[in-house]
């Protein structure tokens, strides 16, 4: 009788269970392809994405379209200019970095809706996505006449 493999000796979740939990997954969420497809292909920022990281790594290069606000500092007032259903999307280094989710955290204690855009900085690279080094942004992003 064959020996399990490190991979099946736990089974697979059922069908239904694994649905659920894959479908949930995308609820906190967002990679870097779909963030660059809205953001750069598409121009659908419906979102707001913010650079978790301090001020001198985020100039040194930032995903475009980024606000910098460390998620140290993401308190309520800074968060007032923006409509409180806004969708807000963090970012940090990568995985190596827990800040993304520490952000994350912070929004969603305010009672934002909030996404990790995984693989942070290292996928955005890794995808073959450029930074930019524009000055930093800590105003709300206008959209169609409102603000995001």
């Amino acid at each position: 009788m064959p020996t399990a493999s490190s991979v099946t000796v736990v089974a697979p979740a059922p069908s239904e269970i694994a649905l659920a939990h894959f479908e949930s997954s995308l609820r906190f969420e967002t990679d870097c392809s779909d963030v660059h497809d809205a953001l750069i292909v598409k121009g659908q920022a419906d979102f707001v994405l913010l650079d978790v990281r301090g001020p001198a790594l985020y100039a040194e290069g930032h995903v475009p379209g980024a606000i910098n606000l460390p998620h140290g500092k993401i308190i309520a007032s800074k968060l007032a200019e923006y409509a409180p259903e806004t969708v807000f999307v963090t970012y940090c280094a990568g995985p190596h970095c827990n800040g993304a989710t520490r952000g994350a955290i912070r929004l969603a204690r305010l009672g934002r809706p909030v996404k990790v855009m995984i693989g942070g900085i290292a996928g955005w690279l890794d995808e073959g996505f450029a930074l930019t080094r524009e000055e930093a942004r800590s105003e709300p992003i206008r959209h169609a006449g409102r603000t995001a």
